[in-house]
């Protein structure tokens, strides 16, 4: 019998930093089918700086999806300096994302997605045809990795990295949409996982309700946070007034067409682009900014049309990185329904978040997905329990990956997952606390899990430059 061939990495120094290997490896477009067409990922690797010291290989992965993970290795400020010295910290940029033979669209079709919060049922039918027309230019444009960027093959890359690498087990970290590749490379491959740490943790067992419910309550959770923030700090500019009054009328002006963008004039915010602007803020968070956003909207003239765009040949195309739906509908099943189930859907996640209205980024994967021509490959299950002991960390006011996720996944994990909070705000918690980066560099150093019901306390935001 002919074995599947091994595949190899070929290294030299990155260009960003020399004391970081830079690498390629080939696999294949469709893990099915081993020995057809072959894509080109990309990887980095840091070495340990004390090889004496050496644990093994950290994999690492931001997230996304759409994040860099060679981006994430070549940073030399998010891990600490004893997991750089115990670990090679080795990224792998998922197919289809960063230099991994990314899928790339025309970016004026691209900057052409339609809001997903429809009034009608044409819009509810441009969504679909957006979507259908979206991905055929993406496949054309993106060659054989389209239509092979589920994460269920990302993790047979990770395997595939792992033996060419030599490594007889391997250790994860893996925050937001990246640990859905660390509880996926558990499921698959649980005898050559030494640790995994899940930061910012996805549930890949929630319906489309629970996906949009609770994505939804975790963003209204953080609009509710940026009010009594703003109620007791001195230096919110808009200390003292009703916030959830001036958002309703900010709500307004933009559903009218009439409120301009206040670092962008004459350009318009529509309702979606006002949710979404208050979306980002909120992962940080960035209050301070945030509040001084919200005051220059209500000042700022509504001022007359934006200029038309400039008119460009047929055949002057820009193409730009656009991972995202075809990632998201390769691992999700959300099915939506037809106008009125939709249109009552967005009722009832606006009856459970009032200013929010909708989870940006829960919202505009369910709707990215109507009409895309193929449906997942690997869609919601519950995990299995985990075989070795597995680390969760979440932040109780996350916007985008839900503290109640967190609960969820270390219930399906069981005994041997154990879960702690940070209790304060924002996205992916390694990056907010020294608590919780002692925790974490204590369990993938020495494997040691903290004591059931462990938190990280809470620490206020502070505006850029100060603190």
């Amino acid at each position: 019998m002919t074995r599947d061939p091994v595949p190899a990495v070929t290294w030299s120094p990155c260009p960003e930093d020399p004391a970081v290997q830079c690498g390629f490896m080939r696999v294949p477009a469709d893990w099915a089918a081993p020995r057809g067409t072959g894509i080109e990922l990309a990887l980095a690797r840091r070495p340990a700086t004390d090889p004496a010291q050496r644990i093994g290989v950290l994999l690492v992965n931001p997230g996304g999806p759409g994040g860099s993970a060679v981006n994430m290795t070549l940073d030399t400020e998010f891990f600490t300096p004893e997991l750089r010295r115990r670990f090679d910290i080795v990224g792998l940029d998922p197919r289809g994302v960063g230099r991994s033979s990314p899928v790339l669209c025309a970016q004026d079709l691209i900057d052409a997605k339609p809001s997903p919060l429809v009034t009608s049922a044409a819009e509810f039918a441009a969504l679909g045809a957006y979507n259908r027309k979206l991905a055929a230019d993406c496949a054309a444009r993106s060659g054989p990795v389209f239509g092979h960027t589920d994460t269920a093959s990302v993790v047979h890359d990770v395997e595939a990295l792992r033996i060419a690498l030599g490594e007889q087990r391997i250790s994860i970290f893996g925050a937001s949409y990246g640990s859905l590749i660390g509880e996926l490379y558990g499921q698959s491959y649980p005898d050559r996982l030494r640790a995994v740490t899940l930061d910012s943790v996805m549930d890949h067992s929630v319906d489309v309700d629970g996906f949009l419910t609770q994505e939804t309550e975790a963003a209204q959770d953080s609009f509710d946070e940026f009010v009594a923030w703003c109620a007791r700090d001195t230096r919110c500019v808009l200390r003292g007034r009703d916030i959830p009054a001036l958002w309703e009328s900010l709500v307004a002006r933009a559903g009218e067409g009439r409120l301009a963008d206040p670092y962008d004039p004459p350009e318009k915010l529509t309702v979606w682009r006002l949710i979404s602007a208050a979306f980002s803020a909120f992962y940080d968070p960035q209050w301070f900014s945030f509040a001084h956003y919200l005051k220059d909207a209500d000042e700022a003239p509504a001022g007359g049309p934006p200029p038309p765009a400039p008119e460009r040949a047929a055949d002057d195309v820009d193409l730009a990185p656009n991972s995202f739906p075809s990632v998201f509908c390769a691992d999700w099943s959300l099915p939506v329904g037809d106008f009125s189930a939709y249109v009552t859907r967005l009722d009832g996640l606006k009856a459970r978040a009032p200013q929010i209205r909708a989870s940006s980024l829960a919202l505009s994967a369910a709707a990215g997905c109507i009409g895309w021509p193929s449906g997942p490959a690997d869609p919601q299950r519950p995990l299995t329990p985990a075989r070795i002991p597995v680390l969760l960390i979440s932040t109780r006011h996350d916007p985008a990956t839900a503290h109640a996720w967190a609960q969820q996944v270390a219930a399906q994990l069981g005994p041997n997952a154990r879960l702690v909070t940070y209790e304060g705000w924002g996205h992916v918690a390694y990056s907010h606390s020294d608590c919780v980066r002692g925790v974490v560099d204590r369990y993938l150093v020495g494997l040691r899990l903290p004591e059931a019901g462990t938190s990280c306390p809470a620490i206020a935001p502070e505006p850029y430059g100060i603190g």
